[in-house]
């Protein structure tokens, strides 16, 4: 992003450990029109949070990167995959365990008293298909006010979007994120929304905390990668757990997330050194 705001970005702290592997290390805004790429080895998308608001024109950049010498990470396949949150679907069908949910291709009024029908529940969140930090994602309750409805059909008229039941686990006990790079678990924390909120980011005031995951969490998040072909050099996989104590996929984060590398004393190495391996590989070195 050109100007990252009030986002909380910790990517530079991994600087001194690349550093450490040879590499030099520019920030450079993706809307930049005058970045030449064939100057660079790696492009390493960071933080481009903005994108859902120009999500063609982002994805137009990425292929401008990727027909460059330069090496995108993560790949390009894996990005125009998951730039749409359709990749849950994909990955359900593939065995994957996730949060349910129901998919629409436009938003219909007459409709809306059978979404708590369809997911058995008195409350749900709606949210769009491309989407990031939590922007027009809505917690609804059965029944929908005429108010709220006018609004869902300004913001999601002819606008792809998906339902799930709201996790009473999100607001009690939080969402975990596990981060992997090139495969291997990183480290992890848990993400608890302030009092009377739901949204996990901390840019809407939720508390970060680090935390050891336990080998359940582990192994589902890897049971979720085994289903991602490439495998990324870096992915932020999100939980929640539910009422069974079933880790459910919320997200799988292989654009812009924040990796938390704050939280971890050896996270920033363990990135940098997956970075410099896959490059390797990717240049035949």
């Amino acid at each position: 992003m050109q100007d990252p705001g009030d986002f909380v970005t910790d990517y530079d702290i991994s600087f001194d450990a690349m550093a450490e592997l040879g590499w030099t290390v520019d920030t450079v805004p993706w809307r930049d029109t005058s970045i030449k790429w064939d100057d660079y080895d790696a492009v390493y998308i960071c933080t481009p949070w903005d994108y859902p608001e120009d999500a063609d024109l982002f994805m137009l950049v990425l292929e401008t990167i990727d027909a460059s010498s330069a090496h995108l990470i993560n790949p390009l396949s894996l990005v125009k995959w998951t730039l749409a949150k359709t990749y849950l679907r994909d990955l359900e069908k593939r065995g994957a365990v996730i949060v349910p949910s129901i998919w629409f291709d436009d938003i219909d009024a007459a409709q809306m008293p059978r979404w708590f029908e369809q997911l058995g529940t008195d409350k749900v969140v709606i949210k769009p298909d491309v989407g990031a930090n939590a922007q027009d994602t809505y917690v609804l309750c059965n029944p929908v006010s005429d108010e709220l409805a006018a609004h869902l059909l300004r913001i999601f008229s002819r606008r792809p979007f998906f339902l799930q039941p709201f996790m009473e686990n999100v607001q009690s006990e939080g969402e975990y994120s596990l981060f992997f790079f090139n495969g291997e678990y990183s480290h992890a924390i848990l993400k608890t929304p302030k009092r009377g909120d739901f949204r996990t980011q901390e840019e809407h005031g939720a508390d970060i905390q680090s935390i050891t995951a336990s080998q359940m969490q582990i192994d589902a998040a890897q049971a979720v990668l085994a289903f991602v072909h490439p495998q990324p050099v870096y992915v932020r996989a999100d939980f929640v757990r539910d009422a069974d104590d079933r880790y459910l996929l919320m997200e799988l984060e292989l654009i812009e997330p924040s990796l938390y590398l704050r939280t971890d004393a050896g996270a920033a190495d363990r990135f940098a050194r997956a970075f410099d391996q896959r490059f390797k590989i990717l240049a035949g070195k």
